[in-house]
């Protein structure tokens, strides 16, 4: 078993792995090396027979504050790792080499994850910002506490949402627009009646019910497990899934090479908090 730093691995129950972000102190806001853990993390799992159900949790009062934008030279960090996709030119200049480390770790990780051929749970609680939906969205099941809340608040940074484009799948289009075009909060209440979420428990319970789930699943066949969950991702994909989530995140790409120009900053400025605006490695370059 590999060594994590920014996540525990565990297996609480028999035919059951655990995944848990352990970046508390940051609100699990997302770096690279947890990105890159996570996706081995999962990988472990899934290579393992024995595995048949695979929980996606998180450690501290919320689940996840984002991308962390406080990470120095994110670009000169992927030559770290061992990069599971196929895109390139993490260093160049222009609009490449953002639009291959996104390519690489935000929509390229994200789609592995979903398709992983065997029953994941998400287990949310507290704040899910942005990028934390980017974790839990490619799961099959979320159980989120009561006190869970979700946000994609991009737009009004100047960017059509999150790279991993599902807003339309997991809340239908008015609500979707509702949710990108206001910023406002999604409770657990609001999620589960737009089908999101699938239950809502209690916080103390929270890692209790995602494990009695996991062992209600384990008793299956993997093998059917395996080709139900393809026949539902199928079902999504033939609606065009793929084809939509190729255009907005080009158009995502678009907005963030449009900032650029304008600010040489990825985001655009005057809709950035105050404090986020002063965040090293987010402050205006002409200024």
């Amino acid at each position: 078993m590999k060594d994590f730093e920014t996540i525990l691995y565990q297996t609480p129950a028999d035919h059951i792995a655990r995944i848990v972000l352990n970046r508390p102190e940051t609100r699990n806001a997302q770096d690279t090396k947890m990105l890159y853990e996570l996706n081995d993390a999962f990988d472990t799992a899934a290579r393992d027979d024995t595995i048949k159900v695979i929980i996606l949790a998180a450690n501290g009062p919320h689940f996840s504050s984002g991308h962390d934008l406080r990470e120095q030279d994110a670009y000169g960090k992927m030559a770290e790792f061992q990069t599971v996709g196929t895109w390139c030119g993490f260093t160049c200049a222009g609009a490449e080499a953002q639009m291959a480390r996104e390519k690489e770790i935000y929509l390229g990780f994200c789609e592995r994850w979903r398709n992983i051929p065997k029953p994941t749970i998400a287990a949310v609680q507290g704040k899910v910002v942005a990028g934390g939906l980017m974790l839990i969205w490619p799961c099959d099941i979320i159980i989120a506490s009561e006190d869970a809340q979700f946000c994609d608040p991009v737009v009004s940074f100047g960017i059509c949402g999150v790279e991993f484009f599902a807003h339309p799948w997991e809340l239908g289009a008015r609500k979707a627009k509702e949710m990108l075009f206001t910023s406002d909060w999604l409770t657990a209440s609001e999620a589960k009646q737009l089908g999101m979420v699938n239950q809502i428990v209690p916080r103390e319970k929270l890692e209790d019910a995602s494990i009695q789930m996991a062992e209600k699943i384990t008793s299956k066949s993997l093998f059917a497990l395996k080709l139900t969950k393809e026949a539902v991702n199928a079902a999504e994909d033939a609606q065009g899934r793929v084809q939509a989530m190729q255009t907005s995140f080009a158009l995502h790409q678009l907005a963030h090479t449009h900032w650029l120009k304008l600010y040489d900053m990825l985001l655009d400025p005057t809709g950035l908090p105050p404090d986020v605006a002063k965040m090293p490695g987010v402050s205006l370059a002409k200024e």
